[in-house]
């Protein structure tokens, strides 16, 4: 167990909090991510707005992401953001492009938020919930949570219960939309309903684990175990040297 295992004080509490959210904010982009996440989407919906042309709108979409893409490698930064952003806008791209229709500009990353909301809900269930294998690694806790640390599973499965339930508030928002309202409609409410709900899932997920257990750092316990077992090798080693020796002598 590490010392951030059990805070014994306020200073460790807060410590505790400080890595909760460096971990939230590596995981889930911080503000350059969200930026990301809404630029294709706005530009796509802004031009179409202006002009109805679906494929200037489609095209400014995937320069804009590629772009990004571009500058995530210029600065030697982490590219899973921007990538993402890309795929998504790549089948929005296609789809659009294959149904005439610019609605379904938005049907992949509509249809990606359901699937998404589900398997938050499907894994809670099944006792493995999927933000605890999203954070788990850059908590550098793993799978740990699972069995050695029955609060901070419990802080997982609250999360993840918090993100399947607002995912699937905004599709029940945005479903409706794709069938009753036009592309220029659809696009402005999705754009809006980008940051809050996030927002709003990163809090409640910083607010259940601020309150768990610290997380169970496997990786410094490997170290430590491996260190422990070269120590003990070593020990034998300088044991045995000078049972060597004599016996050498004795011949």
């Amino acid at each position: 167990m590490t010392s951030l295992d059990k805070p014994t004080d306020n200073t460790s509490a807060d410590d505790a909090r400080a890595v909760t959210e460096a971990a939230l904010f590596e995981a889930f982009g911080g503000v350059r991510g969200m930026v990301e996440t809404v630029l294709p989407g706005l530009l796509f919906v802004t031009i179409f707005t202006i002009n109805k042309d679906l494929h200037w709108s489609a095209i400014a979409a995937l320069a804009v992401s590629l772009v990004l893409v571009v500058v995530r490698l210029a600065m030697k930064d982490t590219v899973k953001h921007a990538f993402s952003g890309v795929f998504g806008v790549v089948f929005g791209v296609v789809f659009a492009m294959f149904t005439g229709n610019a609605k379904d500009f938005y049907l992949p990353g509509m249809l990606y938020t359901l699937g998404l909301a589900l398997a938050y809900i499907v894994t809670t269930l099944a006792g493995v919930p999927l933000i605890g294998l999203i954070l788990g690694p850059v908590f550098k806790e793993n799978l740990s949570w699972r069995k050695r640390n029955p609060g901070r599973k419990k802080a997982y499965a609250k999360a993840s219960w918090a993100w399947g339930l607002i995912l699937l508030a905004k599709c029940a928002v945005l479903f409706p939309l794709y069938w009753w309202a036009d592309t220029t409609q659809l696009g402005w409410v999705l754009v809006a309903l980008k940051i809050p709900p996030f927002l709003l899932a990163v809090w409640l997920t910083w607010v259940f684990l601020a309150k768990a257990p610290a997380p169970i750092d496997v990786f410094a316990e490997m170290e430590a175990a491996e260190a422990a077992e070269a120590a003990a090798q070593a020990e034998q080693g300088e044991q045995a040297s000078p049972a060597g020796g004599r016996h050498r002598r004795d011949g």
